[in-house]
């Protein structure tokens, strides 16, 4: 089944009702028992004597998309003919770095056709870019489909509520399971365990879909980074001496393509040099990869006796490897501009001191026209163009 996930605005969607509903012929009893030492707590399948089905009408607040109480709540959806089959909902909660699930349904007509195993894995690339610690979401122990869904899908139970929905619910059947998902935990590369070198020219496409891979859908939808690398190559301010990719058992993980630059003040034009993108595939991204890449170019930059890098970068990342903003060096955007994103490093310990002025990069940076991105896309499998919250508007 062709299907595509779009994000659901606030403005349009706020308090829709998710018609959630389904009928069980099973549950899982939750029974908490007092002991000498503490309690005991035992969860078994069993049948109900006769199905039993739940609807939204059955409840004074039925489920709806962008509820007050969620601040940073953000929602996709499925359609087919217009019609809204499926949606899921998250938010993020600050306090502990994790992410919950607060609404994931799918209508009955349209289950178990991987719908919402792929709303699941929208939320776990939600984990992954904004590096959350886990997944978490509550259901309900009738719910023995979703629980059973969940699990296949990697999900332990956490813990649970007796009296979430009212102060009877180990009788009546219907406790709050709360259950949870954790990313795997990332090591940090050896310098042993991965190669770095210059790209050759049979490593072309793989190091352009690796850049694909790592940028898709995050400044914008889509990704125009992989064109970028492709028009460096051909451009005249390149430094394939200086760029480098990084291989492991064969596979390219990652990639720095270097350019030069300059600083202008005035009459006075000093040459620096920039990169980008700086670049990582996905699953091997907090690796350290990245940073093996930067490093190890940065050391080759230093004793090829270049003065500093100057690039627009992540505020997040750059600073715990040196890097800081240009107002510290006396050196702005060619428009006399000065931003967290926009940063700087000396290679040698105060080799920009003397430095001053306009930054201005590659003209290829300004020059990737969208048709021509569009066109070149049609090289590499198909990716779907897919929003997430707090990247863009």
């Amino acid at each position: 089944m062709e299907y595509e996930i779009v994000h659901l605005s606030r403005d349009k969607w706020k308090g829709t009702i998710i018609p959630i509903k389904y009928t069980t012929d099973k549950y899982y009893d939750v029974l908490v028992n007092k002991t000498d030492k503490g309690f005991t707590v035992e969860i078994e399948k069993k049948d109900f004597t006769e199905p039993v089905s739940h609807t939204p009408e059955e409840y004074d607040y039925p489920d709806k998309l962008y509820e007050d109480h969620w601040e940073h709540a953000y929602a996709w959806g499925v359609f087919v003919q217009k019609e809204l089959v499926a949606a899921m909902e998250t938010d993020q909660e600050l306090w502990s770095n994790r992410l919950r699930i607060t609404e994931l349904w799918v209508s009955e007509k349209y289950q178990k056709r991987g719908i919402g195993k792929a709303l699941i894995e929208t939320a776990k690339e939600q984990v992954r870019r904004e590096r959350r610690r886990a997944i978490i979401l509550e259901t309900q122990s009738c719910n023995v489909n979703a629980i059973d869904f969940y699990q296949h899908e990697g999900f332990g139970l956490i813990g649970m509520d007796t009296c979430c929905y009212k102060n009877n619910d180990l009788i009546r059947k219907e406790v709050r399971l709360e259950f949870g998902w954790f990313p795997k935990e990332k090591v940090k590369l050896k310098r042993e365990e991965i190669e770095i070198r210059m790209e050759t020219e049979d490593d072309w496409y793989s190091v352009e879909l690796m850049t694909q891979h790592a940028f898709w859908n995050k400044h914008h939808l889509g990704c125009d980074e992989h064109y970028l690398v492709h028009k460096l190559r051909q451009d005249e301010d390149y430094l394939p001496e200086l760029s480098r990719i990084a291989v492991v058992n064969g596979e390219v993980i990652g990639a720095i393509m270097y350019s030069k630059a300059r600083v202008v003040d005035g009459t006075d034009t000093h040459d620096m040099i920039t990169f980008g993108p700086l670049c990582v595939e996905p699953k091997w991204q907090g690796c350290g990869v990245g940073e093996l890449l930067l490093k190890e170019t940065m050391s080759l930059a230093a004793s090829k006796g270049y003065k500093g890098i100057i690039i627009f970068g992540e505020p997040e990342y750059y600073p715990r490897i040196g890097f800081k903003t240009c107002d510290n060096f006396n050196i702005t955007t060619a428009d006399g501009k000065n931003f967290d994103a926009f940063m700087g490093i000396e290679l040698i310990k105060g080799s920009m001191k003397n430095i001053k002025g306009k930054f201005y990069e590659a003209e290829v940076f300004d020059h990737l026209p969208r048709e021509e991105v569009e066109e070149f896309n049609k090289r590499f499998p198909k990716l779907k163009k897919l929003r997430f919250p707090g990247q863009w508007d």
